[in-house]
């Protein structure tokens, strides 16, 4: 599973102590497990121009922005003549869970799980 962390929520994490990006690595207080990050951009609207890629609403790295030949400046991406207003942040992968029900015994599932309803919980 693939979710969007904005650099603004990672930021109130960090000063919480409850998590922080380390190496390329989203690190949960308190949990053994770390999870690979890629910084990204969730872009939000047109500023200016028209949006001929359909870019708005979408997720994109910094690797897939430079293949589109697109530029990131703080909370702006310029493609070609369009300018889009984005949220900085990071594209964190969580293995899927094998199931959403807790285990046998009643309790949340994997580490997995728990960390996904960690972040879920803290971005709604």
């Amino acid at each position: 599973m693939r979710l969007f962390l904005p650099q603004a929520q990672l930021e109130e994490w960090a000063l919480e102590d409850k998590a922080d990006v380390k190496d390329g690595q989203l690190v949960v207080t308190g949990e053994q497990g770390v999870y690979p990050v890629t910084p990204a951009v969730h872009i939000l609207q047109v500023v200016s121009g028209e949006d001929a890629q359909g870019l708005v609403t979408k997720v994109k790295t910094e690797d897939q922005l430079k293949t589109l030949g697109a530029e990131q400046m703080a909370d702006s991406v310029l493609l070609g003549d369009t300018a889009y207003e984005v949220v900085p942040g990071y594209l964190a992968e969580v293995p899927l869970p094998p199931s959403d029900a807790p285990s046998e015994d009643g309790k949340p599932g994997s580490e997995t799980d728990l960390l996904a309803a960690f972040l879920l919980n803290k971005m709604g």
